[in-house]
């Protein structure tokens, strides 16, 4: 790739068209408005808060949509009150596969991102505009291949993953709403990808807040059946969900086709450009595949824990849920990092590209420690939120000691949640896939059979004693996990080796 020398002061790197620019303001390619007379000095945290402040409020949206979730499932649910742990345990098993999806929309968001960023710090806008282009394009084919794949393998998945019963079967009546609308969800991902990139997480701000915020009323209208939504319990959670991300899919489509932040969607740039695809996909498909690994291990990880009863099954869900506050803290000052690195990669100036990143790892550490602190002192009502009838107690018992547990790895866990998109911002996506597999399979899984089951089985050499500490053993492995991929993460951060990666 031309990797030119471009002052930053004449191809500036967001917050031009990110942090200046409201929800409302001009489309087109002039949407950059002018820097500062040396936007180049201005302070890195500045630049970081610029791009991190508007994806942290609008993972705090997510977080929401997630709780609300999680208050229907727990507490508003008709019938049988005893069923409401069913009901939390299916809501488990979902998110991973929720996470699963997610992942699969990496396939198509890296590369977007990544190129994008190249280009706009080179100052080539027009190559910009034909890679967000086929980013879309990728997305749809991606989505659809998803969604096919999806419902056809919901209920034999399911059972893979050790859940049976009630649980099972609203565990599959949540899914295929999502699976239906996942080419949706893989373009809208894709959209805002490509904006990120080019500086602009406003925009993304705008439209996947919107998604959130109508994501809660449309799920409680599904759930309840309110006017002309029908009511349908506990799978129109997922209704709700599957709906509000088309409606976003529409609206980042209609945001590209007027022109944002310098991009345009143009119906002759949706045709395959076979070089520009496999552009795309050289650096999206290790990312791709680091995330599905990661995913893939996750749903292993949850297949042990899905061994035991019910009510440490909820606890599970109910404490991923409470740790996400401060997974998406971290994830925002990652985009940021993603964004800037790419940009000033591309711009060629490395060495600020490496404080870019080291800045954003030091305030996201900070906002995920603070999130930590609250875990520790507040597990118990927070857990109590989503757990209010007798039958729920044991719930809570088994899920406050984990929650405080995960606190204590907050440093570690900032190291992958904001290093990992730092590094694939440069476009270095081969060499975390080892630190994955390294985790997981090397520590997490393992040590999560060993901890957390009384006996271990080992197929045709029949079993082997484990020490059974139940959910507290499952949670003890993970966070082994966590603290030895963020050394790796730190390590190859400060390597710089990602300096000198091609994209």
């Amino acid at each position: 790739m031309d990797r030119r020398r471009t002052e930053l002061t004449r191809q500036p790197p967001p917050p031009a068209g990110g942090a200046q620019e409201t929800c409302n303001g001009a489309a087109g390619a002039a949407h950059v408005p002018p820097p500062p007379a040396d936007q180049a000095a201005w302070p890195l945290w500045r630049l970081v808060l610029g791009l991190a402040w508007p994806v942290l409020l609008q993972q705090f949206l997510v977080l929401t949509v997630g709780l609300s979730d999680r208050l229907l499932a727990g507490r508003f649910q008709p019938g049988d009150p005893a069923d409401h742990v069913a009901y939390q345990a299916a809501q488990t098993t979902a998110a991973y596969l929720s996470w699963v999806i997610s992942s699969f929309a990496v396939l198509a968001t890296v590369g977007s991102t990544a190129l994008v960023a190249r280009f706009v710090g080179a100052g080539d806008r027009a190559a910009a505009v034909r890679a967000a282009n086929q980013s879309i394009l990728l997305a749809a084919a991606l989505g659809l291949l998803g969604t096919a794949v999806g419902l056809a393998g919901t209920d034999p998945l399911l059972a893979l993953l050790q859940l049976h019963g009630k649980a099972a079967a609203f565990a599959a009546d949540y899914l295929r709403p999502l699976f239906l609308a996942l080419t949706a969800y893989v373009v809208l991902a894709a959209g805002n990808a490509c904006l990120v990139g080019a500086g602009d997480t406003r925009t993304g701000l705008c439209v996947l807040g919107g998604v959130a915020l109508l994501n809660v009323p449309l799920a409680w209208g599904f759930f309840h059946g309110v006017g002309p939504l029908p009511g349908q319990g506990f799978a129109g959670i997922a209704v709700g969900t599957a709906t509000a991300n088309v409606l976003g899919a529409l609206a980042v489509l209609t945001v590209l086709a007027r022109g944002r932040a310098g991009l345009r969607l143009r119906l002759p740039l949706l045709r395959p450009d076979w070089p520009l695809l496999w552009r795309l996909l050289r650096v999206s498909v290790p990312a791709g595949i680091d995330s599905l690994s990661v995913a893939a291990c996750q749903l292993w990880f949850l297949s042990i824990v899905n061994h035991l009863p019910y009510a440490e099954s909820s606890a599970h869900g109910i404490a991923l849920g409470w740790e996400a506050m401060s997974y998406l803290s971290g994830y925002a000052f990652g985009m940021a990092a993603m964004a800037l690195v790419g940009q000033f990669l591309g711009a060629g100036r490395p060495r600020q590209a490496a404080r870019a990143g080291w800045t954003a790892f030091g305030m996201g550490c900070a906002v995920m420690c603070l999130m930590g602190a609250v875990f520790y002192a507040l597990a118990p009502q927070m857990f109590g939120l989503f757990c209010p009838d007798p039958e729920q107690r044991p719930v809570i018992a088994a899920g406050v000691p984990v929650l405080r547990l995960v606190a204590l790895a907050m440093p570690a866990l900032a190291c992958s949640i904001v290093f990992t998109p730092a590094l694939r911002g440069a476009g270095d996506t081969r060499v975390p896939v080892l630190f994955t597999w390294t985790g997981f399979l090397g520590v997490r899984i393992p040590l999560a059979y060993f901890l957390t089951l009384a006996e271990v089985p080992l197929g045709p050499l029949g079993t082997w004693p484990g020490l059974g500490w139940g959910l507290q053993g499952a949670w003890t492995a993970m966070v082994a996990d966590v603290i030895v991929r963020g050394l790796f993460f730190l390590y190859r951060f400060a390597s710089g080796r990602w300096q000198r990666i091609e994209v």
